[in-house]
C-alpha cells in the first residue's frame, strides 16, 4: 500500500480496509489481522493501525471482541456504502458534473459510455 501526504495514513488504511470489505476480501464475521500483524505488513506504527482500528469501530465497521481480536461487524458492508454514498454525492459528483459541463457532454454520450461499462463488467 502507498501512502498520499495529503490524507492521514490511518485514514487511508481505514479506507483500504473498508474497500477490501466492498471487495468480499474481508466478509461480515470475519477476524481481521491484529494490530501487530497489520503494521508489520504496511511497515507502519502499530498506533497507526489502532488508530485505523478505533476508528472503523467508532463507524460501526469493526467489532472488537475482548481478548479475541477485530472482527467485520455484520452490516459493515451497509454502513460503507452509505458513507461512500454520500461522499460521492457531496465531493466527487459535482466535479463530475463540472466536466461534463465542460467537454459539453450530453446524456446519450453518458448512456453509451453507461451501457460500455455494463457491457465489460
Amino acid at each position: 500500500m502507498e501512502f498520499k501526504s495529503n490524507r492521514g495514513i490511518y485514514l487511508q488504511i481505514a479506507d483500504n480496509l473498508c474497500n477490501r470489505i466492498l471487495a468480499s476480501d474481508l466478509k461480515p464475521n470475519e477476524r481481521v489481522l491484529s494490530v501487530r500483524d497489520l503494521a508489520v505488513a504496511l511497515e507502519v506504527n502499530r498506533n497507526t493501525v489502532m488508530r485505523s482500528y478505533a476508528y472503523l469501530q467508532d463507524e460501526g465497521i469493526f467489532e472488537n471482541k475482548r481478548g479475541v481480536g477485530y472482527f467485520v461487524s455484520e452490516n459493515a458492508i451497509e454502513k460503507i456504502r452509505a458513507k461512500e454514498k454520500i461522499h460521492f454525492f457531496e465531493n466527487d459528483l459535482p466535479v463530475l458534473i463540472q466536466k461534463v459541463k465542460l467537454l459539453k457532454l450530453n446524456a446519450t454520450d453518458l448512456q453509451n459510455l453507461l451501457q460500455e461499462i455494463n457491457k465489460n463488467n
